[in-house]
């Protein structure tokens, strides 16, 4: 079957399903896409060690944090250079906002903080009885890229993020200012 006439009649099977199972079938492609994440990293680990582990993972996401608000962006009708309103919106589409409880907090016209308020990582983890896993070098990479693909005006601040302690009513916070 030609790959048009085959992406043609899987959209239409979709377009056919309850808006409640496309719901979680996203929810399930969100939960696979953190799956492969988190293996791929322990290989790196098993094999490199986690210091290199972590480098191979920052440079990861340098680049997948770009795709990824490029075409949130796309998708949702964000305009580049749209300022903390177009960022908090398009923080709200992330994969990571399907799995997740977070929030974000307008502190004023020039400052959003943005919190992740439950972690499904972090969660596992302290589940398992291991500590924090220490996201913090990635995260510095990753948030900041997001934002200044989102506008290159907005600058990105840790609050906290492990392995930096935090309160226990969120796992990491990020501040962006315009």
């Amino acid at each position: 079957m030609p790959e048009t006439t085959y992406h043609t009649t899987l959209r239409q099977r979709l377009l056919a399903l309850p808006k409640e199972q496309l719901i979680g079938m996203l929810e399930d492609a969100a939960k696979n896409w953190l799956a492969h994440d988190g293996l791929w990293f322990l290989a790196a680990e098993e094999r490199f060690g986690m210091e290199t582990a972590i480098q191979l993972d920052a440079r990861a996401w340098e680049r997948f944090t770009v795709v990824e608000a490029q075409r949130i962006m796309k998708r949702h009708g964000i305009e580049p250079g749209g300022g903390l309103d177009a960022l908090e919106k398009a923080l709200g589409y992330r994969l990571y906002a399907y799995l997740n409880v977070q929030e974000t907090v307008r502190v004023d016209e020039r400052t959003l903080v943005f919190r992740m308020n439950d972690c499904r990582v972090q969660a596992a983890r302290k589940r398992k009885g291991l500590p924090d896993f220490p996201c913090k070098p990635v995260g510095l990479v990753e948030y900041a890229h997001f934002a200044r693909t989102i506008d290159p005006r907005i600058r990105t601040r840790c609050l906290a993020c492990p392995p930096d302690p935090h309160p226990d009513d969120y796992w990491c916070a990020w501040e962006f200012t315009l």
